[in-house]
């Protein structure tokens, strides 16, 4: 059986009990997570225990606070007084699982679903969005790490061009794949605003309303956005119901055209953020 799990932020007490509650076996079972798998929650170093011993049977996504983990670890970036990750940072078996965290991936496409952690900007289709995630994906596992991530975070460009390169076209596809809500007609992002889908900014609409997106006709299971809460259309899966925010931890099985929804409340008590 195939699940997609939204964003766990460290909550993994909440994610043990909902594997118990789906019954999962690593030896039957096939998980996809959705990107953010630390951060906030109270436990971050044991999620990224728990997920790095489940083997193939877990194929996990980058969110913005994983990339952010791997920041800090470099010490290219402060942590904010509400991070969690301290512990993985400590942890005797740190570059282990920092190693195995680089080996995550932006983006993919199984099962009939693309699956990323945010969204996808309407210029491109499922091709250029894997390969686009495949050359982040290099630059993570690569020797340039370092150079790339102190050079990742930032708004601009703001769109794309088919003649970006560099730091330029890296920072852009990590800022859709992990951090994308609201883009306009021409997929301008926006990134204030992380309200809910009616709270768009003027000329600004949810990525996935955009007219012409060259993605409509694929399947997409998406997290990274608590304020959507659990979103269901025929092509289109949003799994981040809040988990760490004191909603709930939320898994879709996917198994041909069914979906089951199994789901575990949380109780954390942090406020809404990205």
């Amino acid at each position: 059986m195939n699940y997609l799990i939204g964003d766990v932020q460290g909550c993994c007490d909440a994610l043990q009990r909902l594997l118990e509650k789906i019954d999962f076996s690593p030896s039957r079972d096939r998980l996809y997570l959705l990107g953010d798998l630390v951060n906030r929650g109270p436990a971050s170093l044991a999620t990224l225990r728990l997920l790095s011993s489940l083997g193939e049977a877990a194929t996990c996504l980058l969110g913005n606070h994983d990339l952010h983990l791997l920041a800090a670890a470099h010490e290219l970036r402060a942590t904010h007084p509400s991070d969690t990750v301290a512990d993985i940072l400590a942890a005797p078996d740190r570059e282990a699982l920092l190693a195995w965290l680089r080996r995550q991936r932006m983006a993919v496409h199984e099962q009939g679903w693309l699956m990323v952690h945010a969204g996808v900007v309407p210029q491109w289709d499922l091709a250029q969005t894997l390969a686009l995630a495949g050359e982040v994906e290099a630059v993570l596992r690569g020797p340039a790490l370092r150079d790339f991530l102190e050079q990742m975070y930032g708004n601009e460009p703001a769109q794309w061009r088919d003649d970006l390169d560099g730091i330029e076209r890296l920072r852009f596809v990590v800022n859709v794949l992990t951090r994308l809500r609201f883009c306009d007609a021409q997929g301008r992002m926006d990134f204030k605003t992380k309200d809910g889908a009616a709270h768009a900014p003027a000329g600004f609409m949810p990525w996935f309303e955009v007219p012409g997106r060259r993605t409509a006709g694929q399947r997409i299971a998406f997290g990274h956005w608590s304020t959507l809460g659990l979103f269901e259309r025929e092509k289109l899966l949003g799994l981040d119901t809040g988990c760490v925010w004191g909603g709930r931890l939320s898994a879709m099985r996917i198994d041909g055209e069914r979906r089951e929804l199994i789901q575990v409340d949380c109780e954390q008590a942090q406020r809404p953020g990205g």
